[in-house]
């Protein structure tokens, strides 16, 4: 693994991870009143772009990092309708 590659691996994971504490709060408190709701279809929306481009130009980093993220930002939309 290149350099590139690893540096692209270590800010997709930070930036992926970053989610963790806001899902596990919404789903510890049972309150997702201060999450926007129009944030998290745009944000939603975007990694999902993101995602695309990744796949076109299959890169790792990029791929993961969104698959994951859409993933965690999935979670936090449901957890937000199912608390609303």
């Amino acid at each position: 693994m290149d350099f590139i590659t690893f540096l692209g691996l270590l800010a997709a994971a930070l930036t992926t991870f970053s989610f963790l504490p806001q899902m596990w709060q919404t789903w510890q408190t049972k309150s997702a009143k201060d999450v926007s709701f129009v944030m998290l279809i745009t944000f939603i929306s975007g990694i999902f772009l993101w995602l695309i481009y990744g796949i076109i130009l299959q890169s790792l980093p990029i791929i993961l990092a969104n698959s994951v993220t859409l993933f965690f930002n999935f979670i936090i939309l449901w957890l937000k309708i199912r608390y609303r």
